[in-house]
């Protein structure tokens, strides 16, 4: 197997006398998708938060394209290639479907303030080039026939993907997913779980995510883990997760349960 592209080694956080996630060790292989599940409370998030820079562990380490990368800033692992979604929706809500992702490729982009000011021949063509990479990517999604939308206005199963759009507009090597699925009804979730699989295919990248509905992460995952109380308590594919003891006392339930519900 291909090395690692992200290596959780023993990552710990701690708030106060708190320990939110402790001793988390996790590989993410190129073009793998992982899911992370357990229930309320149990860390997933902050481990995302972890991962992408907003919070720095206290204790353990990080690795990136086998890279140290403790220390980095949100926007410093954006350009190395992480990128992420987030549960409640995070676009810029008064800006054209188009703009929001252009936002998004402006991260690579050579030409700084001087040439935007003198608009020469280097501008003009570096613009070109963003509206035709934007549109693509909106034309993949079949999003460009609403290319001159508001955001806001879009429905939201619309908005999820526009915002699953402006994250792989910043050219990703690893796509974090925050609950995609999160008020979404049946039938959207399906096209959800279609468009996951998807992006993992057509974009070659690793997505990782946190996921609630138990259909979504057992019918796309190759490999889940499982957090309690900040810690993992099993970790394999999606048939073995369904087995564990552990992850059934914890998370899953029995048969029985569901029956009651």
């Amino acid at each position: 197997m291909s090395k690692p592209l992200l290596t959780l080694d023993k990552a710990t956080i701690q708030f106060g006398g708190l320990t939110a996630v402790g001793d988390f060790s996790l590989h993410v292989h190129p073009n793998e998708l992982v899911g992370l599940i357990g229930p309320n409370g149990a860390g997933k998030t902050t481990a995302f938060n972890l991962i992408t820079g907003v919070y720095q562990p206290t204790a353990g380490a990080i690795h990136f394209s086998e890279r140290h990368i403790l220390g980095l800033k949100p926007h410093d692992l954006t350009k190395l290639g992480i990128a992420r979604t987030f549960q409640n929706i995070r676009l810029f809500g008064s800006l054209t479907v188009f703009d929001n992702v252009r936002a998004a490729t402006q991260l690579h982009r050579l030409h700084g303030i001087r040439s935007a000011l003198w608009r020469g021949i280097g501008f003009h063509h570096a613009e070109k080039e963003v509206e035709t990479q934007v549109l693509e990517l909106l034309d993949i999604f079949d999003l460009a026939k609403m290319r001159d939308e508001e955001a806001k206005s879009l429905p939201y199963g619309d908005q999820r993907r526009l915002e699953i759009v402006r994250a792989l507009a910043t050219k990703p090597k690893l796509l974090l997913l925050d609950e995609p699925a999160a008020g979404m009804n049946p039938t959207e979730k399906e096209e959800l779980m279609k468009l996951i699989q998807f992006i993992k295919d057509k974009f070659k990248i690793a997505i990782m995510l946190v996921e609630h509905d138990m259909k979504v992460v057992m019918g796309i995952c190759e490999k889940i883990a499982v957090l309690e109380y900040g810690k993992k308590i099993a970790e394999g594919t999606p048939d073995e997760i369904q087995k564990n003891p552990k992850v059934i006392a914890a998370y899953l339930g029995t048969e029985e349960d569901d029956d009651d519900a």
